[in-house]
């Protein structure tokens, strides 16, 4: 009974925190379709509301949508916000930008240098 209650407390302060991190596109493409699939998908893993910024231009985008993401039009050396508001938004913030940090893992499917 105790872990249900403590689970709840922790869903409840969890629901309440925005999560942000800022970080600058490295793959060599930027975000063409297979990058754009890889971050939507993982987005969409998380029960948070995810949303991207690209290059500081104030418009927030539904991260979870492929459309928004790919119609972004996220190139190399692009500044890239990613924020989650919700539950386990922590985790979600860090999982997408280690994806993107990693390059979709990309350089190591085909021998690219980072």
């Amino acid at each position: 009974m105790s872990n249900k209650r403590d689970t709840s407390l922790e869903e409840t302060t969890r629901v309440s925190v925005r999560w942000q991190t800022e970080i600058e596109v490295q793959h060599g493409i930027g975000f063409h379709a297979r990058p754009s699939v890889l971050f939507t998908r993982l987005a969409k893993s998380f029960p948070c509301t995810i949303e991207i910024e690209v290059n500081g231009n104030s418009v927030w985008l539904n991260g979870k949508s492929i459309v928004k993401v790919m119609g972004a039009k996220i190139r190399k050396g692009s500044i890239l916000k990613i924020r989650a508001d919700g539950i386990l938004a922590a985790e979600a913030v860090a999982a997408l930008k280690e994806l993107v940090e990693h390059n979709f893992d990309e350089g190591i499917a085909h021998g690219r240098n980072a």
